[in-house]
């Protein structure tokens, strides 16, 4: 089992070191990442979604990226059946709540004329939204309200003493942010999606305290798509789904099921007129504000040679790590007080295209 613990360092900025040069952004730590810690997204895993041009004539595309193994397996089967069989082309969006989320999916699904799903897709338990889990590779940040898990079997770490700070180069000092999360016992990252974790903290066999991974589920941050379901024990099919177009609706982690993200196009969803009907569903006389979606297919069948590539920052790198500390306490020049901490979903992954040759 390999662990990675994000900003687990605990080392202090001196004055001096302060005045020497203004701190960079976290964009400016991104822009130089190494080309080997950048991962390039399967294109089957990719999911391009075309909306009907703007008022003005300008096209419209969404790229999401499916959510990785092993979260939401069944549903992400589900969902690249429906784009296959051409299910989602010729629907709309149908629902844009302020500050929650942007639905899409087939305005008459409860009515008479109700497009037909295509045959195999699967259903799943309620069980599968935050399935046991033993992970391999995760980058963790730190949860259990602050306490630091180490590489190796999540033990507490120690500060350095004042004699191991003066030892260290200057390049080295960070500061000590707060990962601490209110909803989970830890959260991180799995190839990429953000994800929040539940420790087993006591073994009633042996009597130890172990803190291992118990269950895992993925996050519901800003641009995260998640399958629309009725009430329980229904849980969805993917012939409807939506993206958080606001403040992370976590109380939905655990609840209903997350299938991946944008990571491209979120402007297009994000901007879009809010309904007035109940949840922000569009009202009988608002159908002129539902979208059109013209096709959503696979990145792997766009047609397109070479296909659309996409790639996002390892969670695992170094890179990504001095990011991560960086969102957590901004010292670049505007900023007066760093904050000394940060919600995970303040922490987007960064994604980007890779040009076509």
């Amino acid at each position: 089992m390999k662990i990675l613990a994000i900003g687990i360092t605990a080392f202090s900025l001196s004055s001096a070191t302060l005045a020497q040069e203004p701190a960079p952004s976290p964009n400016e730590i991104v822009d130089q990442a190494r080309p080997e810690e950048w991962k390039q997204i399967a294109v089957d895993d990719l999911l391009v979604m075309t909306l009907a041009p703007d008022r003005n004539g300008n096209a419209r595309e969404v790229v999401i990226q499916l959510m990785p193994a092993p979260f939401s397996q069944g549903w992400v089967e589900n969902v690249k059946l429906l784009a296959r069989s051409g299910y989602y082309d010729g629907l709309s969006v149908i629902r844009v709540q302020d500050n929650y989320v942007t639905q899409w999916g087939d305005p008459a699904e409860e009515e008479a004329d109700a497009r037909p799903l295509p045959e195999g897709l699967k259903v799943m338990g309620e069980e599968e939204y935050a399935p046991s889990y033993q992970p391999g590779t995760m980058a963790w940040l730190w949860g259990m309200d602050g306490r630091r898990k180490a590489e190796q079997g999540y033990d507490d770490l120690e500060d350095p003493s004042m004699e191991e700070l003066e030892a260290m180069e200057s390049d080295d000092y960070q500061w000590e942010p707060d990962f601490s999360d209110q909803y989970s016992s830890a959260v991180g990252f799995v190839a990429g999606m953000p994800v929040a974790v539940n420790l087993k903290t006591y073994d009633a066999w042996t009597e130890d305290r172990v803190n291992r991974p118990e269950i895992a589920w993925p996050v519901h941050c800003y641009a995260m798509v998640g399958v629309a379901r009725g009430m329980s024990p229904n849980t969805g099919d993917g012939s409807s789904l939506y993206t958080v177009i606001g403040h992370a609706p976590r109380h939905l982690d655990r609840n209903i099921a997350l299938v991946g993200r944008v990571i491209e196009g979120m402007e297009h969803l994000s901007s879009l007129p809010r309904g007035k009907g109940t949840l922000g569903f569009y009202a009988e006389d608002e159908q002129d504000k539902r979208t059109p979606i013209l096709s959503v297919i696979l990145g792997s069948e766009t047609g397109e040679f070479p296909p659309p590539i996409f790639q996002y920052l390892s969670t695992e790198s170094a890179t990504f790590a001095k990011y991560a500390e960086a969102r957590a306490n901004r010292r670049d020049p505007f900023f007066i007080h760093p904050a000394g901490g940060a919600d995970i979903c303040n922490i987007p992954v960064p994604v980007r295209r890779v040009p076509s040759e």
